[in-house]
């Protein structure tokens, strides 16, 4: 990982082989919000929130990131990545849907945004769905 800050924002370079979401967990931030994220990844694996649990969808030859943007919070003290990603197949088809585990091909490049003074809080909602609740420090 290569990774430069400059006041609230973090520009990250994964490179070949880093796992996300945990190179993001790596960070110790838990409260940010992923601005945008662009690269290649494999082994990808996204689900679809049918309800009652996500419904995984593996992915394993390489894709384009086209776009990855979410936020990293904090649950039980603990910090918690909540992301989307897009991703292009070969051939021009677009897939999606929320990121389980992906591992970096090549290179993947984020912007973060570090929320100083705001507490991304996650905590079950009256559904069960572990909602955000983001609070003033």
């Amino acid at each position: 990982m290569i990774k430069a800050r400059s006041g609230e924002y973090w520009v990250i370079r994964f490179q070949d082989g880093e796992r996300l979401p945990e190179g993001l967990l790596g960070l110790g931030l838990k409260g940010a919000a992923i601005l945008c994220g662009v690269g290649m990844l494999r082994d990808l694996v996204f689900g679809y929130w049918d309800g009652k649990r996500y419904v995984e969808e593996p992915v394993k030859e390489p894709v384009e990131l086209l776009s990855l943007a979410g936020n990293i919070g904090e649950a039980d003290g603990e910090a918690v990545v909540h992301a989307h990603v897009v991703a292009g197949m070969q051939g021009g088809k677009a897939i999606g849907g929320h990121l389980l585990q992906a591992t970096v091909h090549n290179t993947a490049e984020l912007v973060l945004l570090q929320l100083s003074g705001i507490r991304l809080a996650r905590k079950p909602d009256p559904s069960g769905l572990l909602g955000l609740y983001p609070e003033e420090r």
